[in-house]
């Protein structure tokens, strides 16, 4: 009964300090055609569940399938390119002040790290 007790203490510290998620993020990066762009991250964590929208030059888009565990957060946006439904997909790992994504659509992958923004 004890070590159960301890393990639950030991798992509740790691899960109070764990990152929030909750914010605005922004990212800058190149896309795998070499263009410039830019997509900021509303995002609010609450328990292991991550809702928010993404906005940016396509857009804006609600996110699904949003979830948190620990440090790391994943979450799936629905873009339209030229008439086509297109599922991108969001994996990252959570800091005070930044998220290192990967993102997957199709058969490729884009990196990009988001910072996060000051509140207003």
């Amino acid at each position: 009964m004890f070590l159960k007790a301890l393990f639950m203490t030991a798992m509740l510290a790691i899960a109070a300090f764990a990152a929030d998620p909750t914010g605005v993020w922004k990212a800058d990066y190149t896309t795998p055609n070499g263009a410039q762009r830019s997509s900021t991250f509303h995002l609010k964590g609450d328990g292991e569940k991550l809702t928010g929208k993404v906005v940016s030059q396509m857009g804006e888009s609600e996110i699904k399938d949003g979830s948190v565990n620990g440090d790391d957060i994943s979450f799936s946006v629905v873009r339209n390119f030229n008439g086509n439904e297109v599922t991108m997909k969001y994996t990252g790992k959570v800091t005070t002040d930044s998220i290192k994504m990967q993102v997957s659509f199709g058969d490729r992958t884009l990196d990009m790290v988001a910072k996060k923004q000051p509140a207003t």
